[in-house]
């Protein structure tokens, strides 16, 4: 299985062969388990002090009064200190302690690394994503797109090579978050747009950053989620030559393993 070569101006240079993990099988169940694995494994602990809402001087008026016998708050009638009131203590407050983490083999892990790769070259499950793009998948660039250190040059790449629409597309979509999230730091919401995987960062992915949408990263560093965002596979991803190579490596080796 071969792939077009471009050039930063767009235009084919030549051919290179597409590793084998290129034709691996389609495996949505996994690429979900390993993305959701992901983002509980990068959830921060939260939760109240041990002691919060018990920290009260709030005592029981006794009987006789003609009222319950739950603790009230000195020089006041207000019930504190119990779940079971108005105003009191929650029953089952999250607890900081609690383990959010999820376990996948590191076969299946594998696995739906190498299904979502797959993923970026179906034509089809491309587009069911959204992505806007004019060129036959997978986009393979040159070694020259690693040295391009420059936003305003990377937007030329590409424009030329037909993927800056889906970065519009990206831009156009960011919109005000829905619900009280907006009030605590993360007020919009964007889309994801094109994935660039180089074999070494000498300046691309700080060149890259400044996209609406656009995520950089390298062989080594390659994941489910960077892949297929939100569990859904068929990201718009450019390659460089380097890159299919050390996957080819690196493929190569996981199977003797």
């Amino acid at each position: 299985m071969k792939a077009n070569v471009i050039d930063l101006s767009g235009n084919t240079s030549g051919q290179i062969e597409l590793p084998p993990v290129f034709e691996e099988e389609y495996r949505p169940d996994l690429i979900k388990r390993a993305v959701l694995a992901a983002q509980a494994n990068r959830l921060q602990a939260y939760g109240p002090h041990f002691y919060a809402g018990m920290n009260t001087s709030a005592q029981s008026w006794g009987p006789g009064h003609g009222v319950s016998r739950v603790p009230r708050i000195k020089n006041g009638r207000k019930a504190a200190g119990i779940p079971m009131a108005v105003g009191g203590r929650r029953s089952h407050a999250p607890q900081p302690n609690a383990d959010y983490t999820e376990k996948v083999n590191i076969k299946e892990r594998r696995k739906a690394i190498r299904s979502a790769i797959a993923a970026t070259s179906c034509t089809e499950l491309v587009a069911a994503r959204g992505h806007r793009f004019s060129r036959e998948l997978p986009v393979v660039a040159q070694d020259s797109l690693e040295s391009l250190n420059k936003t305003v040059d990377v937007k030329k790449f590409l424009v030329a090579a037909g993927l800056w629409d889906d970065v519009m597309r990206a831009k156009e979509g960011r919109h005000i978050r829905a619900g009280k999230g907006k009030l605590r730091g993360r007020k919009f919401k964007g889309r994801k747009s094109l994935l660039i995987v180089a074999g070494t960062d000498s300046g691309l992915g700080k060149a890259a950053r400044n996209l609406p949408g656009v995520d950089f990263i390298t062989v080594e560093k390659l994941n489910a989620e960077m892949l297929a965002p939100g569990t859904h596979a068929g990201r718009l991803t450019v390659w460089t030559e380097s890159s299919l190579q050390k996957l080819s490596a690196k493929s190569s080796s996981e199977a003797k393993q």
